[in-house]
């Protein structure tokens, strides 16, 4: 079999990489293992304009949040689901050094924040003593809508494989790559934290770190906000049901979920919420995170048969209809990579053996 492209993964990267070679009319096929803990399938999507304690913008915000919105809109549009919401995040200031902190970035005219005009307005859902703040507009990328859809359009394409990819059936030859009896012009791993076992790219550096969840059913909840309190509740696609966490572990020595988090966190909820709640599940995940918190996006300057859309860690929902549009282009049309972005950064990392 012959195709234009092989696409390893369907998490947000492949899923909007193989989106945009369709539109492309290129001939492809993406193989993906359907792994039920992979963290495209458990993030919460949130595309936030803020980042950090001091709810500083985020990178590239001027042009990566309006090409999201355009994006997921235009994709749950043909897909005929729900695909992105607005939201505001409502953020309940843990500590009263919290709240100074976010009454200076509004003193600084900082965009996106805002006073949230009744401060009593929630008394009645949680327990605060500090107040809350407002960050708007923030969006909600509903992967759990997303994710499952896109993959059924592939299924009906016949261009799924539905496996766990073995990268020493992969050859290469001059101008193409052979996966037992597929060959293709280019391979573009989009396999999250796999990414970093990869032979080719395991020198980069990739960051992984873990994260669990709580699904919750909190019916009594109101789903137009985001709610944040130390953990986030973000109101999912099914009515009633929240997504609630999460934490961040560099240092893990099992991807299992954890007593100790689903304790923490449902004593959290207990002393926070006013209205009552039900845990339905557990979920724990590894995000393909990188230490410079960029990702990784370009073509092998050693093997440019072979390229990587990785490293979206936990931008993944905004970054990757990004660049995955940018990775597309550079392939067809050879256009540029942001330079913070584009894979080659690494040249004299990636230019060594490869073991």
């Amino acid at each position: 079999m012959y195709i234009d492209y092989l696409v390893i993964g369907q998490g947000i990267s492949g899923t909007w990489l193989s989106y945009y070679l369709q539109k492309e009319g290129k001939s492809f096929l993406v193989i993906d293992n359907n792994k039920p803990n992979a963290s495209s399938r458990l993030a919460a999507g949130i595309i936030n304009p803020v980042t950090g304690r001091r709810h500083v913008e985020v990178w590239l915000a001027d042009e990566i949040l309006p090409f999201a919105w355009q994006s997921y809109n235009q994709l749950g549009n043909e897909l005929d689901i729900s695909a992105i919401s607005t939201k505001s995040v409502i953020d309940f200031f843990p500590s009263p050094q919290m709240k100074l902190s976010f009454q200076k970035r509004i003193e600084e005219k900082g965009n996106f924040v805002f006073d949230y005009p009744d401060q009593n307005h929630f008394t009645s859902l949680f327990h605060y003593e500090l107040g809350c703040g407002e960050v708007k507009p923030v969006y909600i990328a509903h992967l759990e809508n997303i994710i499952p859809a896109w993959r059924q359009k592939l299924k009906s394409g016949s261009v799924l494989i539905e496996e766990q990819f073995d990268i020493d059936n992969l050859s290469l030859t001059a101008t193409s790559v052979q996966y037992k009896d597929i060959v293709a012009e280019k391979i573009i791993f989009c396999d999250g934290y796999d990414g970093g076992n990869n032979p080719y790219f395991k020198l980069l550096p990739f960051a992984p770190n873990k994260g669990e969840l709580l699904i919750a059913e909190i019916p009594g909840l109101p789903t137009n906000h985001i709610y944040k309190k130390g953990m986030i509740m973000v109101p999912l696609a099914t009515p009633g049901m929240w997504w609630v966490g999460s934490n961040y572990h560099w240092e893990f020595d099992t991807d299992q979920p954890t007593k100790e988090f689903r304790e923490k966190t449902e004593q959290l909820l207990r002393d926070w919420l006013k209205v009552p709640f039900t845990i339905a599940a557990h979920h724990c995940g590894i995000r393909p995170a990188t230490l410079e918190r960029r990702p990784f996006v370009g073509l092998h300057p050693v093997y440019p048969a072979i390229g990587i859309l990785n490293g979206m860690g936990t931008k993944g929902s905004s970054l990757a209809p990004f660049f995955a549009r940018q990775m597309a282009d550079h392939m067809l049309y050879n256009h540029p990579i942001h330079p913070e972005a584009d894979v080659n950064r690494f040249s004299r990392i990636l230019s060594r053996n490869i073991s």
